[in-house]
C-alpha cells in the first residue's frame, strides 16, 4: 500500500534522509521510530509530496508522491508533528471546514469522535491547550474514514487517558483493514498497536523487523533476594549473568529461554524473586548506539 524507494533529501545542512527505503503492507500498523532529527518527518514530508525526494519515489495506493501528491493529500489521514490549524476558527469551524473541502456530508463519524476524545469544539484554537489542538487534528485526520494514516507523532501533547483512547482507536482501525503507517516516540505505544517497525538513524534505516522479532531481543532482568553474599557467589560460580549486587540481591540478565537459568537457580538459597523486563526504548538504543557514538 505505502512504498518508498530509495529516497533521498539532504538539507544544506547535510541532515535528512538518505537512501531510505521500506513498504507498508495493506492492512498493518507500521511503527517509524528515530530520536529528533533522525529524519522521520522528513520522510513523511516526502511521502506526502510537500518536499520532492533528490532521488528515488514514494508510491501511496498506485499513487507517485509528487505528481499525484493532491490526490493523495486529499484521500490520507495525516497528522503533522508540528500542529498548525487556523487560530481564529472555532474547532467545529475547523473540522466542518476539513469536511467541506473533503466533500463529505456525513457528520456521524465527526460526532462519534468528538465524544470519544471528549472535545468540546466551539471555543477558539488559539485559546486552546497543545492537548486539545492534537485532539482536533486527530480528528480530522480519522474522520473522512480514509483507507491510509501517515501520523507524525499522533499522540504528542495527549494525557495518559486519551493516549489509551488513541492506542484503542489505531487497534480498531487495524482491525478494519486500514493501513496507518505512525512515527512515534512512545515506545509503549509501539509495542502495543505496531506490526512491525523501522528505526532510523542520522536520515538511514539501520532496521525493518516484525514487532515480535524486536521483542524477541528483550533481555530479562531478574532480582533475586538472597540471605547472604555467599550466594551470590555460587551464582556466579554456577554461570549466572550478575549484572548488579550487593549483599542480599542481585541483578541478573537472562536472553531467550528461563528454563536453563531456573535449572541453576534450584541450587540457590532464594529469598524472593522478581522480573522487569527491557523496555523497547532500550531496545532501540541497542541498535542505535550499535557504534558506540549515541548511547
Amino acid at each position: 500500500m505505502i512504498e518508498v524507494k530509495n529516497c533521498t533529501m539532504l538539507y544544506s545542512s547535510k541532515k535528512g534522509i538518505e537512501d531510505v527505503s521500506f513498504q507498508v503492507k495493506e492492512g498493518e500498523v507500521f511503527g517509524y521510530l528515530g530520536p529528533n532529527g533522525a529524519g522521520k518527518t522528513t520522510t513523511i514530508r516526502c511521502m506526502l509530496g510537500f518536499m520532492k525526494a533528490v532521488t528515488g519515489e514514494v508510491i501511496i495506493n498506485g499513487l507517485n508522491s509528487w505528481s499525484d501528491a493532491a490526490k493523495i493529500q486529499s484521500s490520507v489521514g495525516y497528522i503533522p508533528g508540528e500542529m498548525a490549524l487556523f487560530d481564529e476558527m472555532t474547532g467545529i469551524e475547523f473540522l466542518n471546514f476539513q469536511l467541506q473541502m473533503r466533500h463529505v456530508k456525513d457528520k456521524s463519524r465527526l460526532n462519534e469522535l468528538l465524544v470519544r476524545f471528549d472535545l468540546d469544539p466551539k471555543g477558539k484554537i488559539r485559546k486552546m491547550s497543545k492537548g486539545m489542538k492534537q485532539k482536533v487534528g486527530l480528528i480530522a485526520a480519522f474522520m473522512h474514514d480514509p483507507q491510509i494514516y501517515i501520523l507524525d507523532e499522533p499522540s504528542s501533547g495527549l494525557d495518559p487517558l486519551m493516549q489509551q483512547v488513541f492506542v484503542d482507536l489505531i487497534k480498531e482501525e487495524r482491525k478494519r483493514g486500514k493501513t496507518i503507517l505512525m512515527s512515534s516516540h512512545s515506545f509503549e505505544e509501539v509495542d502495543k498497536t505496531c506490526d512491525r517497525i523501522a528505526m532510523i538513524r542520522d536520515g538511514k534505516i539501520v532496521l525493518v523487523e516484525d514487532i515480535e522479532v524486536v521483542k524477541q531481543h528483550r533481555r530479562k532482568i531478574l532480582t533475586v533476594t538472597v540471605d547472604n553474599a555467599l550466594e551470590i557467589s555460587k551464582m556466579k560460580k554456577l554461570g549466572i549473568s550478575v549484572v548488579f549486587e550487593n549483599d542480599h540481591y542481585a541483578e541478573v540478565e537472562v536472553l531467550g529461554d528461563f528454563k536453563p537459568f531456573f535449572e541453576l537457580l534450584k541450587q540457590i538459597d532464594v529469598l524472593d524473586l522478581d522480573v522487569k523486563t527491557q523496555r523497547l526504548e532500550d531496545i532501540f538504543m541497542k541498535f542505535y548506539g550499535k557504534e558506540g557514538d549515541a548511547k
